[in-house]
């Protein structure tokens, strides 16, 4: 399928005279300089999408993979006055800053086109700064699944749990077995945080969620109360909890459900759980190793919390507007998609375009959920509060997990560290 469509875009370009865009204006022979973070398999991929729009377009783009130092070199481009044309950025509060500095180019009239009729509409407020839309979310991550092993399921006669009530009753019922219910990879705070922002979403709702990512409403409110005593029903049970959670990095409490021999039952984490699974274990997924939705708590509705990589432009030539066009369409999501390792919140790509039902359903899930998509809340905070290593919302949360029952004293300490951080 991805080759056919390669072809397509080929006979495309050459019915466009010169390499002509849809739009008019030849933009062949042009150069698009493009950063991301992505490097390795999923560089690879990304280069594939980028050599789509070359083979319809004639235009050149060189794609640098900056890892986790994109914020930096994007950053120092900018202040050395040759900033790339586009950035993949997977922190909308960096978006912000960029727009607020007069750095990013609004999008054009084509590009929030294709945004709106492809989209649910919570992306493109995500994207908007101050009413302005300046971003597209190319590659989107659904925070908001339970990975399980199908064998620890079978052996206590257990189906996923659609409540949380019921994935406390589940995770009872294989203590009894002796197996560890839930891994968490504690060591890493930042898991920890999306545990706090599926509960907080489906029990506060989706409006509080976007008032307390902006610290609307401080972290020693009623509703943060209520989510902090429903994650301690699990965290305040030693019996449901893998032992040394805080000692347990992401990747090893993957490798605690699906390695060889298992010590735990069920980890929660993004989709991106299948790849860890896939290189370190001999598990197979959708097999031995299954997911489900995050629970619903309290009656809640369907939520997703996502991460995501968003595109911005920095320059508002043609070639960069056409480059900014294409990843908005579901044309270059569905080559991706189709190699693998891919979700978008594009509501047009083909369902089959993902490789496999696992990921279809995941893919699914995002789109499906519509407005009731939240983005990542320590994503969305200063990175001194929800991004830093032993500080902050992380530092906070892994105190908590280790005494669950001190809700009053992390809520104050989330509130002052929160405080410090925004500013107010």
């Amino acid at each position: 399928m991805r080759k056919l469509w390669i072809a397509l875009l080929a006979l495309a370009a050459a019915a466009c005279s010169g390499g002509a865009t849809a739009t008019g204006g030849d933009i062949s022979g042009q150069t698009v300089e493009v950063f991301g973070p992505w490097t390795g398999d999923e560089q690879k991929n990304f280069e594939q999408v980028l050599q789509a729009f070359a083979d319809r377009t004639g235009a050149e783009v060189r794609y640098t993979p900056a890892g986790d130092e994109l914020p930096t070199l994007v950053q120092t481009r900018i202040s050395g006055g040759t900033p790339p044309n586009i950035a993949l950025v997977a922190q909308p509060g960096l978006v912000a800053q960029f727009a607020k500095a007069g750095s990013l180019k609004p999008l054009g009239a084509d590009v929030e086109k294709a945004i709106t009729e492809h989209n649910a509409g919570v992306w493109k407020r995500l994207g908007s700064v101050d009413g302005t839309l300046y971003g597209v979310t190319f590659k989107a991550a659904n925070k908001s699944a339970f990975w399980y092993s199908e064998k620890a399921f079978r052996q206590v006669g257990a189906t996923p749990p659609a409540t949380w009530d019921d994935l406390i009753a589940v995770s009872k019922a294989i203590a009894e077995t002796g197996l560890a219910p839930v891994s968490i990879g504690g060591a890493d705070g930042w898991t920890l945080t999306d545990w706090f922002e599926n509960v907080y979403l489906r029990t506060a709702g989706p409006d509080n969620y976007d008032k307390l990512a902006k610290h609307e409403i401080p972290w020693t409110d009623p509703t943060v109360r209520k989510a902090l005593e429903e994650l301690a029903k699990l965290w305040g049970d030693p019996t449901l909890i893998a032992p040394s959670a805080l000692q347990t990095e992401f990747t090893k409490s993957v490798i605690n459900v699906f390695g060889e021999p298992s010590s735990a039952a069920m980890v929660f984490e993004a989709d991106f759980v299948a790849s860890v699974i896939t290189t370190n274990t001999r598990a197979e997924v959708g097999e031995d190793a299954r997911f489900f939705p995050f629970p619903s708590v309290a009656g809640s509705e369907d939520a997703v919390v996502a991460g995501g990589d968003m595109a911005v432009q920095f320059k508002d030539d043609r070639a960069t507007t056409e480059l900014m066009k294409f990843l908005a369409s579901p044309e270059s999501g569905e080559i991706w998609a189709e190699l693998g390792g891919f979700l978008s919140p594009n509501r047009n790509i083909p369902e089959t375009s993902y490789p496999d039902e696992v990921t279809q359903d995941i893919a699914r899930r995002i789109v499906d959920a519509g407005d009731n998509v939240r983005f990542d809340m320590s994503d969305l905070a200063p990175a001194a509060f929800g991004g830093t290593k032993g500080a902050g919302e992380w530092k906070d949360l892994q105190d908590f997990l280790a005494d669950p029952k001190n809700v009053d004293g992390i809520m104050q300490r989330l509130e002052a560290n929160a405080a410090k951080a925004y500013g107010k």
